[in-house]
């Protein structure tokens, strides 16, 4: 049955539970390529040295954010944005939809998170985009009779 749900032979079976992130090699994108966003280039420059040298920065003590959570409306820009700052700092870009993460076997989304950290360690330092992020979450406790959902489990 999973054979056929995943549309392969036997040894696809279980491979529905690895991450579908995209690793874009070589990204081309810079900053003068994305028109506007001044403020939030400035911001971005700073991570952007830190990848370039974090040995400069590790000296200092400072750490650099475990992630950056960009807002607005489609199409303003968040996904050049974030390429953008791959290509400056010249590190590899992985880009995922948040849909890819929810499933109705449970376990198979943080399965998949699991899996695309586990390949983003493999060429660190690196850069993740999960675009549509809002599709995992959702507000805890909310699911009906009070227990969790997929959507917890594989953000947690």
């Amino acid at each position: 049955m999973l054979t056929r749900m995943n549309g392969g032979g036997q040894n696809k079976a279980f491979e529905f539970s690895k991450s579908r992130a995209r690793l874009e090699g070589n990204i081309r994108v810079r900053f003068k390529d994305v028109a506007g966003c001044d403020e939030e280039k400035e911001e971005m420059a700073e991570i952007i040295d830190y990848l370039k040298s974090p040995k400069k920065f590790a000296k200092m003590g400072a750490r650099i954010p475990k992630g950056i959570l960009m807002v607005g409306s489609p199409g303003t820009g968040k996904t050049l944005l974030a390429k953008a700052v791959a290509g400056e700092a010249d590190v590899p870009f992985y880009s995922i939809s948040g849909s890819d993460f929810v499933e109705m076997f449970v376990g198979v989304g943080a399965s998949r998170v699991r899996d695309m950290f586990k390949k983003a360690q493999q060429t660190a330092p690196c850069m993740i985009f999960i675009d549509e992020i809002d599709a995992v979450g959702r507000q805890r406790g909310a699911g009906f009779g009070g227990g969790h959902d997929e959507r917890e489990q594989t953000l947690n």
